[in-house]
């Protein structure tokens, strides 16, 4: 009997891997090229009028609380405008993100990256004041803001 359990373990265990290899075995190429077109082509085409130019540096924001600064958040934004408007942007960049910094400051100072600072609400408050201060700055021709990344750094 001591002999046979260590031949029956290794069987048992041969035997569980052969099933779980064959349970985890990648489905064949073609499957994932059809499944591959299918979102491509469930994608919204690009609107060809619009344009994106994305701001030269990133915006770093401190957030204070009680006079000290807890954390500093860092964000990139690009600014969607109408097709040929780039130089435009570009010329009025200083103002821009003078405007862009002003409004970030302000959703600091209201605990806007506090917390769960990423969640819809808090996002689209920001997005919605960025987008009205940069139509202020841009006139017609900007569209929206894209927030093309953030993150935050506590201290």
């Amino acid at each position: 009997m001591g002999k046979i359990l260590p031949i029956m373990m290794l069987a048992l265990g041969a035997g569980a891997g052969i099933f779980g290899g064959k349970l985890l075995k990648p489905q064949p190429e073609i499957a994932v090229a059809d499944e591959a077109a299918e979102v491509i082509e469930a994608e919204p085409e690009e609107n060809p009028d619009l344009e994106y130019v994305k701001l030269n540096n990133q915006f770093v924001v401190p957030v204070i609380t009680e006079g000290k600064v807890i954390s500093l958040v860092v964000l990139a934004l690009t600014v969607e405008i109408a097709l040929g408007e780039r130089e435009a942007v570009y010329a009025r960049e200083p103002r821009l993100r003078d405007a862009f910094l002003q409004v970030m400051f302000d959703h600091a100072n209201i605990g806007g990256f506090d917390g769960a600072f990423t969640n819809s609400a808090s996002m689209d408050t920001l997005r919605h004041a960025l987008k009205t201060v940069g139509q202020d700055s841009l006139g017609p021709i900007m569209k929206d803001v894209l927030i093309t990344d953030i993150v935050r750094q506590d201290t």
